[in-house]
């Protein structure tokens, strides 16, 4: 028996219903060895030890990552920041993932997950229209291929998608969460600044938008991720999916906080330019090689066994 388990009072052949206490003693004797030893009684010890606690924490990671059906298509968008902790590590990434001519993915979560697990699904649907005779992908099968692969892992690989294409079926739109549960909607975002998007599609949504009504709205719903999630940043990416096969890609769409511009106004003083001769050369000299060195003559080849 554990010695972190109390069975002080309780009789272990009796089956009682209600809630269940086993693990506060053992809870409490955990936190009290990572706070290096206060009482485990005192409240005041206890949410000392809990801030010490040296137990796993989810990765926190920022992305604005946005879909939905217009009336010929499909439009996803999203922004291009990434961060690594509290820091911006790319200005301009790319979250919009290629799965097959007529499908493609955004990505929220950690960076090599969904980079990683859309190259893979991408690679096993072009396997699999070589096996069936070169016909169009369907969405549905890259979807249950996603799905699969990451409830098989249990929520081990953070990637959050929004999958969108078209079909024979038409235009179809999910969202893949990363413990492998999905949906089919009519619009969805996902990432940290989803909410801001999600409050922009709430309000201006309709079954009926024509394609550049729904290329604002999505460009809309990032700039309010962007504006408003401190994971989000940067610029907008988009990629309109179309019923007859077309795809556009909308690399940089809009850039809101572009600063060449603002740079450009900056008058640098010309005091700070380092011309050639600013530091003067007081000798030169030049050591030729002592026969130390080796080339091409040096070397043996000889015939690979065959």
């Amino acid at each position: 028996m554990s010695e972190f388990t109390s069975t002080i009072g309780a009789d272990s052949n009796t089956s009682t219903g209600g809630f269940s206490f086993d693990n506060v003693h053992r809870n409490a004797l955990l936190q009290q060895q990572n706070s290096g030893g206060a009482n485990p009684q005192s409240s005041a010890s206890l949410s000392h030890s809990a801030n010490k606690s040296i137990l796993p924490l989810a990765k926190k990671t920022g992305t604005t990552i946005v879909g939905l059906v217009y009336k010929n298509g499909i439009v996803l968008g999203a922004d291009t920041r990434s961060t690594n902790d509290t820091t911006v590590a790319d200005k301009n990434c790319e979250k919009i993932h290629y799965i097959a001519p007529n499908i493609y993915c955004c990505g929220a979560g950690t960076a090599a997950d969904t980079e990683k697990t859309t190259e893979l699904i991408s690679s096993q649907m072009e396997l699999l229209r070589m096996n069936t005779g070169g016909f169009q992908s369907r969405v549905v099968t890259a979807c249950t291929l996603l799905k699969r692969m990451l409830f098989r892992h249990q929520g081990y690989i953070s990637a959050a998608l929004v999958l969108g294409g078209c079909d024979v079926n038409g235009p179809h739109l999910y969202q893949i969460y990363p413990h492998g549960s999905t949906g089919k909607l009519p619009y969805t975002t996902m990432g940290s600044g989803s909410l801001a998007a999600m409050a922009v599609f709430e309000a201006d949504f309709r079954d009926d938008l024509e394609e550049d009504e729904a290329v604002r709205l999505v460009q809309r719903a990032i700039l309010a991720g962007i504006f408003n999630d401190l994971g989000s940043g940067s610029n907008v990416d988009t990629c309109v999916i179309r019923t007859d096969g077309s795809v556009q890609m909308g690399r940089n769409d809009i850039m809101p906080n572009e600063v060449k511009p603002l740079r450009e106004k900056v008058n640098r003083s010309d005091v700070l330019n380092m011309r050639e001769g600013t530091t003067a050369v007081l000798k030169s000299t030049f050591v030729k090689s002592k026969g130390m060195g080796v080339t091409l003559a040096d070397v043996t080849v000889t015939a690979m066994e065959t």
